[in-house]
């Protein structure tokens, strides 16, 4: 147990729990669509809570933080009857259906394919004025490239650019076409090399466009330079007078910022204890909110921030 009133106020495993889940309602009503969770536990409750947050969240994650120096290295080890717990876990979570809520809360599918509809009305009114012009049926279009394509050249909703084969098969087509009804313009007559070059200036204005959509999804994002896998080793903050007993390493919770959330984004940590995810925050350009009820530890955390 921990040496600080707010640790040893549970008089057994199961009101502890029970306030947990009273919690976690709480975090469920305030975490955004787009939100994550991270929740730090000891390895002795690790499987009890880790089932409670998946009652009310999908959990992603159990991430084993393994310390590389602590209290086992000054145990008595033949007095052990059990394995030394040198670990703390994570448990990282999300809404259930957190991706396709955001997206369809805010409309992100729409607003990509009016997006992609607008940036690339160019090539689109090309395709459907050729084939109104020329009055040639979607039957006719898909017996010439021997597919069901027609309504991806020559549609607004579903609009893909067609392979060299079946540019040359759709070129020919509209050149008969025209010669029928004696016409010598009207029909698709720019040589697709100008085409691919006029998309792909347009697939890269659509995909820079399209980034400012991205805010609608969870943020997460790993390199091979920072831990990727569920399997962290960072060192605990080592005493120091006046040290908060549940302070996470800086390094930790940088990782967890820079993961899960961009600049200008909040952060919200209920247990701020020392204000060690504030300071990590502020320094990586993020807002933040803590709460914290001992104001022993309160005064002290406000001070570390002045």
């Amino acid at each position: 147990m921990k040496s600080n009133t707010w640790d040893n106020q549970w008089p057994d495993v199961e009101t502890f729990l029970a306030w947990l889940d009273e919690v976690l309602v709480e975090f469920w009503r305030v975490l955004k669509p787009s939100g994550s969770l991270y929740l730090f536990c000891g390895s002795k409750l690790s499987a009890e809570t880790e089932i409670l947050i998946k009652n009310r969240f999908k959990v992603l994650n159990h991430i084993v933080w393994a310390k590389p120096s602590g209290a086992w290295k000054r145990s008595h080890k033949p007095s052990l009857r059990s394995f030394f717990p040198a670990t703390e876990r994570i448990i990282f979570a999300e809404h259930y259906g957190a991706e396709g809520f955001a997206k369809g809360a805010n409309g992100y599918a729409t607003k990509c394919n009016q997006l992609k509809q607008e940036v690339f009305k160019p090539l689109i009114n090309y395709f459907k004025n050729a084939r109104t012009a020329l009055n040639i049926s979607a039957k006719e279009i898909n017996e010439a490239t021997s597919s069901q394509m027609c309504s991806h050249w020559f549609s607004s909703s579903q609009w893909k650019l067609p392979t060299e084969k079946q540019y040359k098969q759709l070129q020919k087509l509209f050149s008969l076409r025209g010669d029928e009804l004696s016409r010598t313009h009207g029909g698709l007559v720019k040589e697709r090399a100008e085409l691919l070059n006029k998309y792909e200036h347009l697939l890269l204005e659509y995909q820079d466009l399209k980034k400012q959509y991205d805010y609608l999804r969870r943020p997460f994002g790993v390199t091979s330079e920072v831990p990727y896998t569920d399997v962290w080793v960072y060192p605990p903050v080592q005493y120091y007078p006046g040290k908060h007993p549940c302070e996470k390493p800086a390094d930790l919770l940088d990782h967890v910022i820079l993961t899960s959330s961009k600049e200008g984004q909040l952060v919200l940590d209920a247990f701020m204890g020392s204000g060690s995810t504030g300071k990590q925050c502020l320094k990586l350009n993020r807002k933040f909110i803590g709460v914290e009820m001992e104001e022993a530890t309160f005064k002290n955390t406000i001070v570390g921030f002045n």
